[in-house]
C-alpha cells in the first residue's frame, strides 16, 4: 500500500524523488525529511545545480558523450589518438575508462546494450553513427569493451559483423574483465589492464 502524507507539498517531493532509479518512497521519504532539517538554502543550491546540469549539458554529435559543448573536450582535444574508437555501453564507463589513465583515443557511447526482453533493438543504440565513423576511413581500430553478459556479447558480435566490410581492426577488453561482470564494477587496475591487453574479436568467436 503506497503511504500518503499529510502534506501534499511533502508527497509531491516524495513522489518526484523516489522517480529516480534505486529510490524507492522510504529512501525518498528520508532524504526528503533530511532536506528539510536543512537550511532552505541548500534545497535551492541543489534544485539549481539540477537544474543548470539539466539545461546546460547535452550529448556530443560524434561519440554521444555528455558535453556543455556540440563537441566534447575528449573528441575535442588534437593530443588524442582519432584513429582509436573505444565502444562503451554509457557515459558512466566513459568516466570509468578515463580514470585508468590507460586510454588515450576517442570514445562511441551507444547508450545501450541489444536486449529483445526489454524490448532494445540496434535501431535503438547509438550503432549506425558508430558505423559511419568508421566508413570515413580515419578510423584504424574500435575497441568493444562492453560488458561481459550475454547482451553485452550480443551487442558486441553484431557491431563486429557490421564493420566487417570497412577494413577496421575490431578488438575486445581482454578476459581480466570477468564473464557477467559491467565494467561499473571492475577496478580500475584490472580495467587498464585488460585495456592495454586487448584481443582480436574475431579470436573470441566460436567457429
Amino acid at each position: 500500500m503506497t503511504q500518503e502524507f499529510e502534506s501534499a507539498l511533502l508527497e509531491g517531493a516524495v513522489t518526484e524523488i523516489s522517480r529516480l532509479p534505486g529510490i524507492g518512497r522510504k529512501t525518498a521519504l528520508r532524504l526528503a525529511l533530511h532536506l528539510l532539517r536543512e537550511d532552505v538554502a541548500t534545497s535551492v543550491s541543489l534544485g539549481e545545480a539540477i537544474i543548470n546540469m539539466r539545461k546546460g549539458i547535452r550529448y556530443c554529435s560524434v561519440c554521444h558523450n555528455i558535453s556543455e559543448t556540440e563537441v566534447c573536450p575528449i573528441c575535442g582535444d588534437p593530443r588524442r589518438d582519432a584513429s582509436t574508437i573505444c565502444v562503451v555501453e554509457s557515459v558512466k564507463d566513459v568516466l570509468i575508462i578515463e580514470n585508468t589513465g590507460s586510454y588515450r583515443g576517442l570514445y562511441h557511447v551507444l547508450g545501450g546494450v541489444i536486449s529483445p526482453i526489454d524490448g532494445i533493438g540496434p535501431d535503438k543504440l547509438e550503432i549506425d553513427s558508430l558505423i559511419a565513423r568508421a566508413a570515413s576511413g580515419s578510423i584504424k581500430e574500435v575497441i568493444l569493451a562492453l560488458s561481459a553478459t550475454m547482451e553485452g556479447d550480443t551487442t558486441d558480435y553484431y557491431i563486429y559483423k557490421r564493420l566487417e566490410p570497412h577494413n577496421v581492426k575490431v578488438t575486445q577488453l581482454a578476459r581480466g574483465v570477468s564473464v557477467g561482470n559491467e565494467i561499473e564494477y571492475t577496478d580500475e587496475i584490472t580495467l587498464g589492464r585488460s585495456l592495454m591487453n586487448r584481443t582480436l574479436f574475431s579470436d573470441s568467436i566460436m567457429i
